[in-house]
């Protein structure tokens, strides 16, 4: 009895860990290192100078709005961090500046702070920040460079623009494979947005966060095998194999099955639900790269599924322990 007397009954979470928001963020920042020195290496210090610019425009607007209301300021949590890197990686190395701070203040301001900061978010803020810079500015967020193009730190260059591979592999709808050969796709030596062409080096950041247990396979196995299975089953040639490894290795489909659709607050909790979740990313990814107008379809494909996260969830959360269903009254009864 003396035993039952030091019992302590407390709310939830009972399950702890020395982990923290800071700790993971970390993590994911540590993870993109490979893909920004393989993007530096590509296209050249521009590419560093997009980045930080991304990751200070972050931090700062996220200090602004919680001084401006009032507010803790949660800068150190680091989450503003990941944004911007994971926003300048979904541009072209080309794009200006400033372009980059208006999806900076989109993404924060919009997309996560208006809704109640990390967490709370219903989708993923640098996707959203991208699309939104899609919507809005169409031609800059098109002007490819081709790989090993010295450009300027701080000026807007004048390029001249190259197909990347996955717009290659769709031209005039013929659907020939690239000139850049699965070699180069894997180590990135081709163009693109920055930190989106070397598959090899996205897969290194995602061992990294598989081993930190940052996240899971179900979401990045389910996305990225949906992808090849209907790419490989619906080939558009006679080299289905290589059709499929095109589409995996091309665009940014690596960057977008490991970090991105893996976010926390936008993605389902349950394992039955990520893998529904992971499918329908890599469904919606083939579909609007078959039949879009636009060759690229990871970004629209993982908000699609971002917004159907709550249904999902609804859909595959287990009963809770010594749940039972409530019985329907019948006939009259009814109220």
């Amino acid at each position: 009895m003396s035993d039952l007397t030091k019992l302590k009954v407390s709310s939830s979470p009972h399950i702890r860990t020395s982990d923290s928001t800071r700790q993971i963020m970390l993590d994911v920042v540590i993870a993109l290192m490979p893909s920004l020195a393989i993007s530096i290496f590509v296209f050249g210090l521009r590419s560093l100078t997009m980045v930080l610019t991304s990751v200070c425009g972050c931090a700062f607007f996220e200090w602004l709005y919680c001084r401006t209301l009032r507010k803790p300021v949660t800068v150190s949590d680091c989450s503003c961090i990941v944004t911007g890197v994971l926003l300048a990686f979904c541009m072209p190395v080309a794009a200006p500046l400033w372009l980059v701070l208006i999806g900076d203040a989109f993404a924060i301001i919009v997309v996560k702070m208006l809704y109640g900061g990390l967490g709370k978010n219903f989708m993923n803020p640098a996707l959203a920040g991208r699309a939104f810079l899609m919507a809005s500015f169409p031609v800059m967020m098109t002007l490819w460079t081709k790989a090993r193009t010295a450009l300027p730190l701080f000026v807007t260059p004048d390029v001249v623009t190259a197909a990347t591979p996955l717009s290659a592999l769709t031209e005039s709808g013929n659907f020939h494979l690239p000139d850049a050969t699965l070699l180069d796709l894997a180590l990135g030596m081709t163009g693109g947005c920055l930190g989106e062409t070397s598959a090899l080096a996205l897969i290194a950041g995602g061992l990294y966060l598989l081993y930190r247990r940052v996240i899971t396979l179900h979401i990045p196995l389910s996305y990225l095998g949906t992808v090849a299975a209907l790419t490989f089953l619906f080939p558009h040639g006679n080299a289905p194999a290589s059709f499929m490894l095109t589409h995996l290795l091309s665009g940014g489909l690596m960057l977008g099955a490991i970090f991105m659709a893996t976010d926390y607050s936008s993605s389902p909790v349950t394992k039955k639900g990520q893998i529904i979740y992971g499918v329908g990313c890599g469904a919606i990814t083939v579909f609007i790269r078959y039949f879009g107008s636009y060759s690229e379809g990871v970004s629209y494909a993982i908000l699609i599924m971002n917004a159907c996260t709550f249904l999902i969830e609804k859909v595959t959360m287990p009963t809770k322990f010594g749940y039972v269903k409530p019985v329907k009254a019948k006939g009259g009864d009814e109220k």
